[in-house]
């Protein structure tokens, strides 16, 4: 958008404003993964086997391994069975030592779990195993739908009502539904404010770089978004050093929702709306007071020349999905994009869930996967100034897929060796979604770049909510779940060839989106729009 371009130059592009924004907006940004990746650790699975404390009353001297011997099967790899226990008899101790019980049945007295001392998760409080266990990934997938349906609802907010009112707003119902989900008394209430965690957490990475995106640059953009996603690393690896010193889920919810209080009591005072979008909506006094204040900020002057010529007209027009799709090359660059936050989406949680399953200790390997995101955002950041948009993306998620072919090629006794090959599916997975933030709103205009992203957005959660599923298919072949990781971002790596490439392209804006007297416009340029 070349108009406002134009104002940038005068109030700075990049300056003082710019840089103390992006820092701002990267403080939430660091807890924007606190809800969906904090679920591998809230969630955390420990040993465990049938309560047998009916036999201490036959022998309550017995030592644990003597209970265990005599009350529980015994698996094929010589382990104790986890879900059955020999059925309770009424005979008494020698007897049973010298006959044995031949009959099983299932834990109908509950569990015992072997976990550290003040160790708790949703899975032993609330007795998540056996004929239970599916509802942790249930519960991730419907985190997953929450997100989904957050997506679309906050996509129309945020262009509806602005940036700032959707940022705020989902701060909000992020600190009130984090506190409820630590105060759950069963599954089935955390799981619905898991749901509403998630509608809320959806909408802050998207309307941060949205909004950090609009105040600068089309040659800052890809830096500020890339600034975004690395708070995002910076909180994933806080996470694994969080949740190994506060190991009850609890107290660890709380930690991790508590300073929220904080950013949005700051937010509240003092961010901006974006100026951009107050242009496209026709108000002109909100507008010039935020360019005032930017231009103060920068050192810089707003000459009465400036603000005059800035004409807005009286008839603003909000875009919608609906106008997106009815327009041919706005449809096949919202469909592409569509497959390729699903694959970047599906390949990153599909490994990132899974990090307990690798055989490395899963604070070490969270902590690692946080670590290898930096590199991967950065190295982003560089090659899609060169190599530019298009090529990286495909790039990457080709990258990603093949690192999960190549696991199922490694024998499950090298355990160190499928780590390193899954952090690096990681990486390919975080870089092709960092570049995926910067190259969907540089695709879009801006009365539907929020609506545009945030539907790429949506399918990303869609992949977020069968991600976890797909690890059910397990049952059938335990290489399926990875062989669907790799084959999907591979495809989608083929089709972001045929988009077009934006890099050092000005962001747009569609004529045919606009009413005939919609808009704003400088009235020393009368056409200077890009389709």
């Amino acid at each position: 958008m070349s108009n406002f371009r134009q104002i940038l130059k005068e109030i700075g592009e990049f300056d003082l404003f710019q840089k103390l924004l992006v820092i701002a907006l990267c403080i939430p940004g660091m807890f924007s993964g606190f809800d969906t990746i904090s679920q591998v650790f809230i969630g955390m699975s420990f040993p465990h086997h049938c309560n047998t404390d009916w036999i201490l009353k036959r022998g309550p001297n017995m030592t644990e391994e003597e209970q265990q011997n005599l009350t529980l099967p015994v698996n094929e790899d010589g382990s104790f069975e986890s879900c059955k226990m020999f059925t309770p008899v009424e005979w008494n101790l020698e007897t049973i030592e010298a006959s044995g019980i031949n009959s099983t049945t299932g834990c109908s007295d509950g569990w015992h779990y072997e976990t550290p001392k003040g160790a708790s998760s949703i899975l032993t409080e609330f007795h998540l195993v056996c004929d239970k266990s599916r509802f942790i990934e249930i519960s991730q997938s419907v985190n997953m739908a929450g997100i989904f349906f957050g997506v679309l609802v906050f996509g129309t907010i945020s262009d509806r009502f602005g940036r700032r009112r959707a940022i705020l707003l989902s701060l909000l119902l992020q600190v009130l539904f984090g506190l409820a989900v630590a105060l759950s008394p069963n599954i089935y209430a955390y799981i619905v404010f898991k749901f509403f965690c998630g509608v809320s957490g959806s909408a802050i990475m998207i309307s941060l770089s949205v909004l950090a995106i609009e105040w600068t640059i089309p040659l800052r953009a890809a830096t500020c978004t890339t600034l975004l996603m690395t708070s995002y690393c910076m909180g994933l690896m806080a996470l694994s050093g969080i949740a190994y010193s506060i190991q009850n889920w609890r107290i660890l919810q709380l930690v991790l929702v508590g300073p929220l209080v904080l950013v949005l009591g700051v937010f509240y005072c003092f961010i901006p709306e974006s100026a951009c979008w107050l242009i496209s909506q026709g108000r002109k006094e909100e507008a010039l007071k935020v360019l005032q204040r930017a231009a103060q900020a920068n050192g810089r002057t707003v000459t009465e020349d400036l603000l005059d010529s800035l004409e807005i007209e009286d008839s603003p027009h909000t875009g919608n999905i609906l106008n997106i799709f009815r327009i041919p090359y706005l449809r096949k660059r919202v469909l592409i994009m569509s497959v390729t936050w699903f694959a970047s989406s599906f390949l990153y949680y599909g490994l990132s869930f899974n990090v307990g399953s690798f055989g490395v200790n899963i604070y070490l390997t969270q902590f690692i996967f946080g670590v290898a995101e930096f590199p991967a955002n950065f190295i982003s950041l560089i090659l899609i100034q060169y190599l530019g948009r298009r090529i990286s993306q495909a790039g990457f998620l080709m990258f990603g897929g093949v690192a999960c072919l190549i696991i199922l090629a490694i024998p499950k006794v090298l355990p160190v060796a499928i780590t390193i090959i899954a952090v690096l599916g990681n990486f390919g997975a975080a870089a092709s979604f960092s570049i995926a933030y910067v190259y969907s709103a540089e695709l879009y205009p801006t009365v539907v770049r929020s609506n545009g992203v945030g539907l790429n957005s949506m399918c990303a959660r869609v992949a977020g909510v069968l991600s976890p599923l797909v690890r059910l298919l397990e049952v059938f072949h335990d290489t399926i779940p990875m062989l669907v990781y790799g084959i999907i971002p591979i495809v989608a790596g083929g089709l972001c060839l045929l988009l077009p490439e934006t890099l050092n392209v000005e962001l747009e804006d569609h004529p045919e989106l606009k009413k005939p007297t919609t808009g704003y416009k400088l009235k020393r340029h009368t056409s200077d729009q890009r389709i």
